[in-house]
């Protein structure tokens, strides 16, 4: 089934160090599109879907340079707005060993997209085009103008009897001192009209607030997630569990809390080439696996594979098609395939 499925968030410039140097030690950068929206819905035209984004560009070379990127990706620019001079930006130093990945950002609060006012959207209209919109805790965190905007839109969407995913994102660089507070009203407004939203028992804990006497990660999750599903009336919830092995491989096991019950992905452990957007892969696996109707156990072990596979591939952006997840849901040969 073919879904129109828009996000509404900022594009940014992904400028990649090469190879595992630092910013102080490289002479070039490789440059790319990304950013939670662009990401959900590129992943969801490798599956078949429509994907359009609802943002902001700048009227010059990099915002042509930006929407031609979203173009090639398949997705639909109808919805993108063109204003202002800035980009907001990232630059990406690869991790090895020890040493973390670092991201460092630049001009994001200037963006055309953070500074755009209200009456450049026609949320009423947009709505009534669009079957799912997905929203994203980073773009929440930005500034009081764009959480307006997000807000707007949601209930637009909720009153044309569309269907509103939120994945809570919480970024503390963004929200600042006492972000977990700040943010917590505007998460609980959202909550109240989402369909289905991607967190763990971390984002119960720290943002909404609540308690358990649950120590470990799993039973503090199945402690708290029928909480939050019964307290804000969602009907599903979905959310991985990550580690990191002394080795610097990953281990992932996925969940969805659906129907009152859990159903959980076995835990697997892979290589990592590009962390970044990986998230994003996983939301998109469960929105595919929802819209398709498969079984709540293949929705949740099809995310996960998405999500393993976009640990494989360079840059934010996921890039496998329904049958190549199908297939890594089956096997970890990585044989060639010819």
């Amino acid at each position: 089934m073919i879904k129109h499925i828009a996000a509404f968030g900022e594009v940014m410039m992904r400028l990649q160090v090469p190879d595992y140097k630092l910013l102080s030690q490289a002479d070039s950068l490789n440059y790319s599109f990304s950013g939670t929206g662009v990401n959900i819905t590129g992943a969801l035209t490798c599956f078949g879907h429509r994907g359009s984004i609802v943002t902001t560009l700048p009227v010059t070379p990099l915002g042509d340079a930006a929407q031609s990127f979203l173009q090639k990706l398949g997705i639909d620019s109808s919805f993108i707005i063109r204003h202002g001079q800035s980009l907001g930006m990232y630059f990406l130093e690869n991790g090895f060993g020890v040493r973390p990945s670092r991201v460092t950002y630049s001009n994001r609060m200037e963006s055309s997209f953070n500074t755009a006012t209200h009456d450049f959207y026609r949320f009423e209209k947009l709505a009534e085009q669009i079957d799912i919109v997905h929203f994203c805790g980073i773009t929440l965190a930005m500034n009081d103008l764009v959480r307006q905007q997000l807000k707007t839109f949601a209930h637009a969407v909720k009153k044309a009897g569309g269907t509103i995913i939120f994945d809570c994102n919480f970024r503390p660089s963004l929200w600042g001192k006492n972000g977990h507070h700040q943010a917590r009203s505007h998460y609980e407004e959202i909550f109240e009209l989402a369909d289905i939203v991607i967190m763990n028992e971390k984002d119960a804990l720290h943002t909404l607030g609540m308690y358990t006497e649950k120590k470990s990660e799993r039973n503090q999750l199945m402690d708290l997630i029928p909480k939050v599903a019964n307290l804000y009336n969602i009907p599903i919830i979905a959310g991985t569990h990550r580690n990191i092995l002394d080795n610097q491989t990953h281990g992932l096991m996925g969940f969805l809390y659906k129907e009152e019950r859990f159903t959980f992905s076995n835990k697997r452990t892979f290589s990592v080439l590009d962390r970044i957007g990986t998230g994003d892969a996983f939301a998109s696996g469960i929105i595919h696996g929802l819209i398709e109707d498969f079984s709540n156990q293949d929705i949740v072990d099809f995310a996960v594979a998405s999500a393993i596979l976009a640990h494989t591939t360079v840059g934010d952006t996921p890039r496998a098609t329904e049958k190549e997840v199908l297939q890594a849901m089956k096997t970890c040969s990585t044989d060639v395939r010819r």
